[in-house]
C-alpha cells in the first residue's frame, strides 16, 4: 500500500477489519439444514407420515462483530465511493447477523425481506413483478419442456463422474488446480461454491446441463469473483459475497448460463417454482403445503425437499414465513442485461469487464469507474471466455438488442406461419 493516497489507505484499513468481523457471519451456511433431517423426513414420508421437520437452531450472538461493523460505517467518509461501498456493506453485514441471531423465529423472515426482497415487487424497468415473471416461465416450461429437452440431455452423471469432468474443465481453465471439486455426503443442495472449492452432494444425478450451469454459473462467476476480489490491493472484502451483492452476482451468474447456451427451459422453471414458493409460504402455505407444491411441478422427492428447504431455512415452516433470497434471480437476471445492453449503446464494455473484479453490486461498478482508471482497484485477473473479447460479447448484445426491438408478432413471412 506504499504511496497509496490517504484516503484510500483509510478505507483500505477500513475494509480490512470489516473483512476479519465478518469472518463467521456465514448466513446461508447457518440457516441451512443438516442432511439428517431430509432423511429423518423422507423416511417418515414414505411411511405414510407427513409431518413437518425437525430443525433446530444453535443461539447465536454477533453483537461484537455488529458493534465492529457500526465503528467502521461511522469511520468511513460519505460520498467517497470507498466510504459508501464500506457503509453499505457494514450495514448488509450488520443485518446478516441480526438474521442469524433470531433464526428459527419470526423476526427472521422480516431481516431476510430487508436484504432480499419479496416476490411480489417489480422487476427493474418498471415491469412485473418477479412473481408474476415466474409464472411466465412456469406456464412456457409447461407447455414445453418435454418437446425441448432431447434424449441426450436427460441421461443421469453421477456425482463422482461430474467431479472427474468438472474438475477437468476447471483444471483447464485455469491452467493449474486453483479450484477442487468434491464429493459431500452432508450437503442438502446439489451443488456449493467456494472461492477455492466446488461441492457436489454425493449420490446425486447430474444431467449435462448441471454440467455447463456448475461450470459458467458457480465455478466462473461466483468463484471466479471470490479469487479475483481476494487479489484486490485495497479492497479484499470484494472477494467476499455481502448480502447486498446477491442480485448481481446470481444476475450475472444466470446471464452467463443464458449468454453461453447453459440453461435450459429446466432450469428457468425451477427458478421460477421457487420464486412462487416464496411467495406462497408468506402468505400462509406450511413447508407440507410448498414441499407438495415442487412434486406437483414435477421434482422428484429429494429435489423437492431442498427446494422447500431453501424457502424455509431459517424461519418458522408453519407458514406466513420464508427466507426469501431466491427471489432476487429473475431481478438480478434482468438489472445485469439490461446494465450490459446500455454499457455497449455507451461504449462503456470495460465497466462488463470490470464486474468480474469482485463481488460488487451495479452501482458499486458504476461508482468505482474512477478507482480502476486510476489503480487504486485492479482488473480482473480472470475473465470467463465469453467475457474475455470484447468484440464477441458486443456481437451477442448487439443482436440482443436489436431482436428486443423487432415485433415479432408483425413478421409475416414466418415459414412456421
Amino acid at each position: 500500500m506504499t504511496g497509496a493516497p490517504r484516503d484510500v489507505v483509510h478505507h483500505a484499513a477500513l475494509d480490512a477489519r470489516m473483512v476479519e468481523a465478518v469472518r463467521d457471519i456465514r448466513l446461508l451456511a447457518l440457516a441451512s439444514w443438516p442432511a439428517r433431517v431430509q432423511v429423518r423426513f423422507l423416511e417418515r414420508w414414505h411411511r405414510g407420515v407427513a409431518a413437518l421437520p425437525e430443525v433446530a437452531y444453535r443461539p447465536l450472538d454477533f453483537s461484537a462483530q455488529r458493534r465492529e461493523l457500526d465503528a467502521i460505517a461511522i469511520a468511513a467518509e460519505p460520498g467517497h465511493p470507498l466510504g459508501d461501498y464500506l457503509r453499505e456493506s457494514a450495514a448488509s453485514w450488520s443485518r446478516a447477523a441480526a438474521l442469524l441471531e433470531v433464526l428459527g423465529t419470526a423476526q427472521a423472515c422480516t431481516e431476510s425481506i430487508a436484504l432480499f426482497g419479496r416476490p411480489d415487487e417489480v422487476l427493474p424497468g418498471d415491469g412485473p413483478t418477479a412473481r408474476e415473471a415466474a409464472g411466465h416461465f412456469i406456464q412456457i416450461a409447461s407447455e414445453l419442456d418435454h418437446e425441448l429437452l432431447a434424449p441426450q440431455e436427460q441421461v443421469p452423471i453421477s456425482a463422482t463422474a461430474l467431479s472427474l469432468q468438472l474438475q477437468r474443465d476447471l483444471d483447464g481453465f485455469f491452467g493449474a488446480r486453483v479450484i477442487t471439486v468434491e464429493l459431500d455426503p452432508e450437503l442438502i443442495a446439489k451443488a456449493a461454491a467456494g472461492p477455492s472449492r466446488i461441492r457436489l452432494r454425493a449420490g446425486a444425478a447430474f444431467s449435462d446441463y448441471d454440467r455447463r450451469q456448475l461450470f459458467h454459473h458457480e465455478a466462473l462467476v461466483h468463484s471466479l469473483t471470490a479469487i479475483n476480489g481476494r487479489e484486490q490491493p485495497h479492497l479484499r472484502s470484494l472477494g467476499l459475497a455481502s448480502p447486498r451483492v446477491t442480485a448481481t452476482q446470481e444476475g450475472l451468474a444466470t446471464f452467463a448460463e443464458q449468454i453461453t447456451g447453459s440453461i435450459d427451459i429446466e432450469r428457468m422453471k425451477r427458478i421460477s417454482l421457487r420464486i412462487e414458493a416464496v411467495a406462497m409460504a408468506l402468505e400462509g402455505a406450511d413447508f407440507l403445503q410448498v414441499f407438495r407444491y415442487f412434486l406437483d411441478g414435477g421434482q422428484n422427492e429429494a429435489e423437492s425437499f431442498v427446494s422447500a428447504q431453501r424457502v424455509f431455512r431459517g424461519v418458522p415452516l408453519t407458514g406466513g414465513h420464508a427466507f426469501t433470497k431466491d427471489t432476487v434471480y429473475l431481478r438480478g437476471l434482468i438489472g445485469v442485461h439490461t446494465f450490459f445492453r446500455r454499457a455497449l449503446q455507451q461504449d462503456r464494455l470495460r465497466l462488463c469487464r470490470w464486474l468480474f473484479a469482485g463481488k460488487m453490486t451495479l452501482d458499486d461498478l458504476v461508482r468505482f469507474e474512477p478507482l480502476f482508471d486510476d489503480g487504486t482497484l485492479a482488473p480482473p485477473r480472470w475473465l470467463p471466455p465469453w467475457a474475455h473479447r470484447a468484440s464477441g460479447l458486443a456481437g451477442m448484445l448487439a443482436f440482443s438488442l436489436f431482436a428486443n426491438r423487432i415485433r415479432m408478432d408483425r413478421i409475416a413471412d414466418c415459414p412456421l406461419d
